[in-house]
């Protein structure tokens, strides 16, 4: 079964659509765009937060004016401040109490703000204009709340320096993959059939949803470089300088995925040896070429040694004499080297019990910590295998103590019904970031990255997401999932935050209240549909944590043995006995054992790994009964049952809403719940029918199973 076809929007340029306005309507403004506001400051960025406030206010009837360096306005009196700290006395129209008052937990750095309202004036203080920038991105979130009452100064600061996309986006139209690897919203919106895709205006309004939700960085091509992507770096990088001068001005920095072998490939080098002189001095110009055009350049992307692309290996050299290569060409410019560590021998024998792919990142990457340089960031998949429905942590990320990680998730939903499903992916994506690999009085995730004092890692790390956007009128394919797009950003700023008050903020900014019907059925609806969406998607798919019952042939709908005698190493072993992966260290490949305790010996016992997990690390007979109290088998056929039922109970809900949202948005969501509910129940059929005539044992409450 293959997904059906999401229809590219039409022809670059002046005649294409306008893309739908996500989190940034224009009615979102109006609370700003009411006010009498002064911009305080100098820089891009400030050029950016004042005519961001100006095209607001000349929307919606407020005033908006500029100080001179000594502070100075025409807008009197003032409703709103938005100021930097530094240059020269701030405006007369900030408290005394703003100003005589310390800064709460210290300095605001780079990014962070500090937001007050007191005697009737709200003010946004910024040490940098990022900081100015994401400030007023907050007020527009908070809606007409910034303006009203009293708020005692806060300082908001990113949890961590760099959040991340990458695109997986090819500039030549890939035979087999197309113009976006794993894209399900249509085309690039950076490359079309071999350039420049060329519609400056999308990029911009892409720039500005990224900033509103906190993401600072992009990778702007595949990270499985073609001969075409490859020359980004040399004679076609006037294409990557055009892209970040678009997206400069919100705060974006552009990264570029490399591939290994650009010596040879671009340099007419007869090696591309990382420990060879001629090599190293390759990298160097090259790189000294790009910052020349680029300052602000973010760094490279490398996939090497994985899934066919060329790596350090090919020298009998290691990851580390890789990554340090290309660290030392971008150190001279305070730049990183994401190097992913997703590799594994993709051509596997199914026979070999002995072979198990999750293994294949520690194996490779744990005997290696501290060797490292500085600015290596080793990109780690969030789970150990390939972004399935579920999997435990990675335990990469607790065995690098010497080496900065960056947590990879991703928001294009490959494995998670490829935008044609409702599948809200924050909640998952925060139990990844409050996971605590050394026990529940440890650190978790989040704490790892963000270098809270503590066992384990100590370099801080960025987090990073495979984007799910494309030309698509909607960005995403499915208006749905741009939820999951703005959820990446606002959890990559603060990890912390809930998944449902990220949803909260979602259906304000993007259903403004004065332009649906009923605002309060509107969001009771779209919690109804996901909050639990994962679980739902998670119900109908693959069963206690598995994985990989996927049709190979693009990842989409049911194949419950496509990869089952395939070199990808992805099985689950279901024979007439029973089903599930044995990754213990007693009597399997031994992966339990590369987690710290406590969770080496949880997912070591049979009796105390979570359920949900269990044929991650177990293979267990189908009356194996789980902590639920029902067997596996039940459990297979129950949740299949209910998964359907709830997509069911979804669709019927979104149809409350005809006539109450945006007729377009309305329509293409029923198309995707047609779709949806087509295949969850593909899905429950081919599952329950195959473990049925697998163990031979009958549904106990009677339902029909072909």
């Amino acid at each position: 079964m293959t997904r059906p076809v999401t229809v590219p929007a039409g022809v670059s340029g002046a005649g294409e659509p306008r893309p739908h306005p996500a989190w940034l309507p224009p009615q979102a403004w109006r609370p700003l765009g009411v006010r009498r506001v002064v911009v305080h400051g100098d820089g891009l960025l400030v050029d950016t937060v004042f005519a961001e406030v100006a095209q607001a206010c000349a929307a919606h009837g407020g005033r908006v004016d500029r100080t001179g360096t000594d502070g100075a306005s025409a807008v009197d009196p003032v409703d709103l401040v938005l100021a930097l700290r530094d240059p020269g006395p701030l405006p007369s129209a900030v408290p005394a109490a703003v100003t005589a008052g310390p800064t709460p937990d210290g300095p605001l750095g780079d990014e962070g703000f500090l937001l007050t309202r007191v005697d009737d004036v709200t003010v946004v203080l910024a040490d940098a204009p990022a900081g100015l920038l994401y400030g007023l991105f907050h007020l527009v979130r908070l809606g007409e709340a910034a303006h009203t009452g009293d708020h005692p100064a806060r300082a908001h600061r990113p949890a961590l320096r760099r959040r991340m996309l990458d695109h997986w986006d090819n500039v030549a139209v890939h035979p087999v993959m197309g113009q976006v690897e794993r894209g399900y919203a249509g085309g690039s919106i950076f490359w079309r059939d071999g350039g420049p895709r060329g519609d400056r205006d999308r990029l911009r309004a892409y720039a500005r949803l990224l900033a509103a939700c906190g993401v600072n960085a992009i990778s702007v091509n595949n990270v499985n470089v073609g001969l075409t992507e490859a020359r980004l770096l040399t004679d076609r990088l006037d294409d990557v300088v055009d892209l970040a001068d678009l997206l400069r001005p919100y705060g974006i920095r552009v990264h570029l995925s490399v591939t290994f072998a650009a010596p040879v490939v671009l340099g007419g080098l007869p090696t591309a040896d990382p420990l060879d002189d001629g090599v190293r001095d390759w990298w160097e110009s090259t790189t000294r070429r790009v910052y020349a055009r680029i300052p602000d350049f973010g760094g490279y992307v490398v996939k090497a040694d994985s899934e066919g692309q060329p790596g350090p290996f090919s020298y009998g050299r290691d990851h580390a004499d890789g990554a340090n290569l290309l660290a030392a060409a971008l150190a001279p410019h305070g730049a990183v080297v994401h190097w992913r560590a997703f590799v594994y021998d993709h051509r596997q024998d199914w026979r070999d019990r002995t072979t198990d792919r999750a293994r294949a990142a520690y194996d490779h990457f744990a005997p290696l910590d501290g060797r490292f340089a500085d600015n290596v960031v080793l990109q780690v998949k969030f789970g150990p295998v390939d972004f399935q429905p579920r999997e435990p942590v990675s335990p990469v990320i607790a065995a690098m103590p010497a080496t900065r990680v960056a947590v990879e998730l991703q928001v294009t939903q490959e494995y998670t019904g490829q935008q044609w499903h409702a599948c809200y992916l924050a909640p998952w994506w925060h139990e990844v970031l409050a996971f605590r690999p050394w026990g529940p009085a440890e650190r978790s995730v989040t704490d790892v990255l963000a270098d809270v004092p503590g066992p384990g890692p100590h370099r801080g790390g960025d987090l990073v997401a495979v984007a799910n956007v494309g030309d698509d009128p909607f960005w995403c394919g499915h208006p749905l999932a741009q939820a999951n797009l703005y959820a990446f950003g606002r959890l990559a700023w603060d990890p912390g935050l809930a998944a449902d008050a990220i949803l909260d903020e979602w259906i304000d900014l993007t259903f403004p209240a004065s332009t649906v019907g009923d605002p309060a059925l509107v969001r009771e609806t779209l919690h109804a549909v996901l909050d639990d969406s994962w679980r739902t998607y998670e119900r109908y798919t693959a069963p206690l944590g598995v994985g990989f019952m996927v049709n190979p042939a693009g990842h989409y709908g049911p194949g419950v043995d496509g990869y089952e005698y395939s070199r990808w190493g992805t099985y689950h072993f279901a024979d007439r006995d029973g089903v599930g992966v044995d990754r213990t260290c007693a009597t399997g490949t031994g992966f339990a054992g590369q987690y710290p305790p406590p969770w080496s010996q949880v997912y070591e016992s049979l009796e105390r790994c979570p359920d949900e997990l269990l044929l991650f690390f177990h293979h267990v007979p189908y009356s194996h009964v789980l902590h639920s109290g029902v067997t596996v088998i039940q459990h297979i056929y129950d949740t299949h049952f209910a998964g359907v039922a709830e997509v069911v109970a979804m669709r019927d809900r979104w149809t409350r809403l005809a006539g109450v949202i945006d007729q377009a948005v309305y329509d293409r969501v029923v198309e995707r719940f047609d779709e949806q509910l087509r295949c969850a129940t593909e899905w429950r059929d081919q599952v329950n029918t195959y473990f049925f005539r697998k163990s031979g044992v009958p549904d106990a409450r009677g339902r029909r199973i072909h």
